[in-house]
């Protein structure tokens, strides 16, 4: 007779959540209130960061906490009351729209993700917003930042926070990372169009500055790749608006202690074309997809009182991209492209 042999026993798996996809969107972030009190942690953990001031720490820490954070913060805090909004910092406020707005496209084209913003600095911190898309059952995040050109004191800085939360989760999503999209067809179109638009409405300038955040010159010897993405930037730009190039200047801005940063300089520059007689001025900046305190207090308040005290007539800021449709369409036209492959629609 054949010996019973019992079914092995049904090992019943446990449920598996329902596969989710993220973006979130990073930028730098700001101070929760413009004062010296709310300045200095953020100042703080900007400052302190190894990839923004590449000092070794035993040289650069006691400098940071012993001068800087006791003189700057005040100083800082002034700059930002002067553009503070009744929603707050308009980079934090921009960017949460922005990420709305991202969100809602990426719905209308039919993917069922999660668009969450981050500052790599300030609130919403990047570690709290990727502890609740993992509780909320995220398993592929795509890390999209506002910064269209690379570099490593901003890009690869937000990397940093991500492989720093990862180190303390036992289970992790699956990341993708957008390095770049300075180039971007869309972005470049998206600026074009903010430029036009200004145009139309105030007429045309007599020169065009494109002025872009700037880093320190030895960035660029160690490999960074951020001024040639700039140029380029500039460049496409220009071809884009048929600008002759004696019609536009590319320029760098926000220098930081007394090392040599990319040249040239905004302020020196705008005081340079206004002692030269040029009547008119126009400044863009196409690394800052949000206003921000270097947009509406260095180029808008600043920018503009070295150029009109310099002798020149008229001074034009042409807001960043902000909530302008055109961009959001390019933005969630690049972050379409990177989630390719990834299960986003129901």
């Amino acid at each position: 007779m054949p010996r019973f042999r019992p079914e092995p026993p049904v090992i019943q798996s446990p449920p598996i959540a329902a596969s989710r996809t993220a973006v979130l969107w990073c930028n730098l972030g700001s101070p929760a209130a413009p004062t010296a009190a709310a300045v200095r942690p953020y100042l703080a953990e900007f400052l302190g960061d190894p990839r923004v001031v590449e000092i070794p720490r035993a040289l650069w820490l006691p400098i940071l906490q012993g001068i800087i954070l006791r003189v700057r913060p005040a100083k800082s805090a002034a700059k930002y009351a002067s553009i503070w909004t009744p929603d707050g910092s308009p980079l934090t406020a921009g960017t949460l729209k922005q990420a709305t707005l991202l969100q809602g496209w990426l719905g209308e084209r039919g993917h069922r993700v999660v668009v969450r913003p981050a500052m790599r600095y300030g609130q919403p911190a990047l570690a709290d917003q990727l502890e609740a898309l993992k509780a909320g059952g995220v398993d592929r995040v795509l890390v999209l930042q506002a910064y269209p050109q690379y570099s490593a004191t901003t890009t690869a800085s937000v990397i940093d926070a991500v492989n720093d939360w990862s180190r303390g989760a036992r289970r992790m999503p699956e990341f993708r990372f957008v390095n770049d999209y300075h180039d971007d067809a869309g972005y470049v179109d998206a600026l074009a169009r903010s430029v036009e638009a200004h145009w139309q409405a105030h007429g045309r300038p007599d020169r065009l500055v494109m002025s872009f955040h700037g880093i320190p010159e030895r960035n660029i010897r160690l490999g960074d790749p951020y001024q040639r993405q700039c140029l380029r930037t500039g460049e496409l730009l220009a071809a884009r608006l048929q600008l002759h190039e004696s019609m536009w200047r590319l320029t760098f801005q926000s220098r930081f202690g007394r090392a040599k940063w990319l040249e040239p300089y905004t302020e020196p520059t705008l005081r340079e074309l206004g002692a030269a007689g040029v009547g008119r001025v126009d400044v863009l900046c196409p690394g800052f997809p949000a206003d921000c305190l270097e947009t509406l207090e260095e180029i808008a308040m600043e920018g503009r009182e070295a150029f009109l005290g310099s002798g020149g007539k008229e001074f034009h800021y042409i807001p960043a991209l902000n909530d302008d449709p055109a961009w959001i369409t390019a933005l969630a036209g690049i972050a379409e492209r990177h989630l390719a492959g990834w299960p986003t629609r129901d």
